[in-house]
Parts: structure tokens; C-alpha cells; sequence
């Protein structure tokens, strides 16, 4: 999918330090992988209203069963949004 400044196929370790070095220029954590893209990615994605197959397909999961737990998130999300939204009224 992504290619290597010689038009090849980025390694994983690559992946690696490209992800790990951009996450340091931006300021984050040190604990950032390309599996934390990935996650980020499919929240925004359901948070957004998109369908939960489309995701389990882009994500590449066999089972809809571990897609399912962005849903969960997303209902979290929802739940700690509503908390702080009934604290300040």
C-alpha cells in the first residue's frame, strides 16, 4: 500500500519509523504504531456514522466481531459526552 522513496514496498520496520517519527515531530506519546493509526482510523470512521461493514472490510478483519469494538467506544464517547454536557447544565 505504501511505497518507499525507491517506489518499493515499505518494510514493516519501516512503517515503523516513519509512524514513530512522525508521532514525535507531532508531540504524541512514544507509544504510537501504525495499529494506533489504524484504530484512530476506524473511530473517526464510526464516530462519523459509517457502516460497520465497510470498516471491518478496510481494517481487513475476518470477524465483525472485532470491528464491533469501535461501536463500543463510540457508545462510550457518546455516554462521557452526555456526563459532561448534564454537569454543566
Amino acid at each position: 500500500m505504501f511505497l518507499s522513496a525507491r517506489g518499493e514496498p515499505l518494510s514493516r520496520a519501516e512503517a515503523w519509523r516513519v509512524v514513530r517519527h512522525a508521532a514525535s515531530v507531532a508531540g504524541l506519546p512514544g507509544d504510537v504504531s501504525p495499529h494506533t493509526l489504524a484504530h484512530s482510523f476506524a473511530t473517526h470512521l464510526v464516530e462519523g456514522g459509517a457502516d460497520l461493514r465497510s470498516v471491518q472490510e478496510m481494517l481487513g478483519h475476518v470477524s465483525i466481531r472485532t470491528t464491533e469494538v469501535y461501536t463500543h467506544l463510540d457508545a462510550e464517547g457518546l455516554q462521557a459526552l452526555h456526563r459532561c454536557t448534564i454537569r454543566r447544565a
